[in-house]
């Protein structure tokens, strides 16, 4: 994989009785993603023949490309299976669910240590708390079946409690809901279980800004940010150029500083291309001019 960016963006038609949670599972995308590429279509009556943007067009987290890299704020897990001798590397992304602000999910690194298929759940003491103070006592164990919030599979993570597992609430993918575990589509978590070995590397990132190159072209892709992070991402415009700088050293660029600056105020999670970057010439001090900037 030489490529910074993968997948397209698609179009679709919705029928009488879609809405953007049945359009997202149907196109493995998850609720917020789906509702930040189509602001102006409403989440529960689209309506009859109403067109929708699927937007599975992706730029690579800025990390290594190995084992699994789970990107918080975009609430999207990436796999990158091992490889053999020339291989081409591959990559395959998911949607995800992660923590609630009150039980934020950790960043950092850590491995897959072990995987259950039909998990039972023991929720820890806090949440049997939580739920009996809402009125909905939990029992001490919770076995497998199609209540189980763990769903039919898991993986375990050297985080001591966290696990990335499947669902009985599917169309809660996409959503910042669970106590800080990884919740997946129950497809999704059976094909990462039958995929990802034990001990594979996992690495959990907060990268809402994501910079990469195809092509010759710069893009830039941009998240909200986890509500807890506003104070450490004040200066917005600023830290896109420094990632833009890292990525294309050693490169000439030239920048649209207006489709910079748009996608950084909108905020919709869909890659835009901000300039381009020669690899075959020097970059030049302070070199940036104005280019037309397209959506793919």
């Amino acid at each position: 994989m030489h490529s910074d960016v993968i997948g397209e963006i698609a179009l679709t038609t919705t029928v009488k009785e879609d809405a953007i949670i049945y359009i997202a599972r149907a196109n493995d995308m998850g609720y917020r993603e789906m509702r930040l590429a189509n602001p102006k279509v409403d989440a529960w009556m689209p309506g009859d023949n109403t067109e929708v943007v699927v937007p599975s067009l992706f730029v690579l987290p800025d990390a290594p490309r190995d084992g699994i890299v789970i990107n918080v704020p975009e609430m999207r897990l990436f796999y990158y299976p091992a490889t053999k001798g020339t291989q081409v590397r591959q990559v395959v992304t998911y949607p995800i669910s992660i923590g609630r602000e009150q039980w934020v999910t950790p960043k950092g690194m850590t491995k897959v240590v072990g995987k259950t298929k039909d998990p039972w759940w023991y929720p820890p003491e806090s949440i049997r708390r939580e739920h009996a103070a809402e009125g909905d006592p939990l029992p001490k164990a919770v076995p497998p079946g199609p209540e189980n919030p763990l769903g039919l599979f898991a993986l375990r993570l050297g985080l001591n409690g966290y696990l990335i597992h499947g669902t009985d609430k599917p169309f809660g993918i996409g959503m910042r809901v669970t106590h800080g575990c990884i919740r997946m589509y129950p497809e999704d978590i059976e094909a990462a279980y039958n995929t990802i070995p034990v001990g594979a590397t996992v690495r959990i990132v907060n990268e809402p800004y994501k910079i990469g190159v195809s092509g010759g072209k710069i893009y830039l892709e941009v998240h909200p940010m986890l509500d807890e992070d506003h104070a450490h991402f004040r200066d917005e415009f600023t830290l896109v150029v420094n990632l833009v700088i890292q990525k294309t050293k050693a490169r000439a660029v030239e920048l649209d500083w207006n489709a910079l600056k748009e996608t950084v105020a909108k905020k919709d999670g869909i890659p835009v291309i901000i300039g381009t970057a020669d690899p075959q010439a020097a970059a030049l001090p302070g070199r940036a001019a104005y280019a037309s900037a397209t959506r793919p």
